[in-house]
């Protein structure tokens, strides 16, 4: 099932963030976004993830444009951004469980999603004692914690140490691997295998998007 945008326009303000946008994204493929601050990385994946809709154009699942059932593309996705969405008086565990189980996890997703990010020992923990990147960890557990076949990720390399991005990194290509969706937008090189990037920064026009067989 292709997930593809076309012809997509985005204005805030008075400002054309980005015109005549077009991209797909087919089953164990990745789509990378790069592109220099304000180019309209964030605002794209929000209009991907439906949260805002676009001047032009449309996006859709297949043949059926996403805004026609939002409720179903939410099913369908995991969209992390900037901000951690995490409740601070509660703890790691409570965090997750309470994520997993409104979006079709249970118990077991849980725990595997706490090994996965390397997360023992901290389950019980409040999340406002955490470390920036202790509660970025505890964000990406949520792609493990209940199931989605589209990811999509904002700079999630942020406050991440190596060692968990390389953790970062073998998730993703295991999700890929499973025949999952990514759309991510970042600036750092990842370690990924199929992947297409489109470039944000001339906005003004079609955007360019390069394939590459790494």
């Amino acid at each position: 099932m292709q997930f593809s945008g076309e012809n997509l326009s985005c204005i805030r303000g008075e400002r054309v963030v980005f015109s005549k946008l077009n991209f797909h994204v087919k089953p164990g493929n990745a789509l990378i976004i790069t592109g220099s601050n304000g180019s309209g990385k964030t605002s794209l994946l929000r209009l991907i993830a439906g949260l805002t809709t676009p001047e032009s154009g449309y996006i859709s699942w297949g043949d059926s444009p996403i805004l026609e059932k939002p409720e179903n593309h939410s099913d369908r996705l995991h969209y992390i951004g900037h901000l951690n969405a995490l409740k601070s008086t509660i703890s790691v565990l409570e965090n997750l469980k309470s994520w997993s189980f409104l979006h079709g996890g249970n118990t077991k997703t849980v725990i595997n999603a706490i090994k996965s990010l390397n997360l023992d020992g901290l389950e019980d923990i409040p999340c406002r004692y955490l470390s920036s990147g202790q509660k970025q960890r505890v964000t990406l557990a949520r792609l493990i914690a209940s199931d989605a076949p589209l990811w999509l990720l904002d700079e999630p390399t942020n406050a991440l140490d190596q060692n968990s991005v390389d953790l970062l990194h073998s998730l993703i290509n295991k999700h890929l691997e499973k025949g999952g969706m990514l759309i991510i937008a970042t600036n750092t090189e990842l370690q990924v295998e199929k992947y297409r990037e489109l470039k944000m920064d001339d906005f003004s026009g079609s955007h360019e998007i390069l394939t590459s067989d790494k």
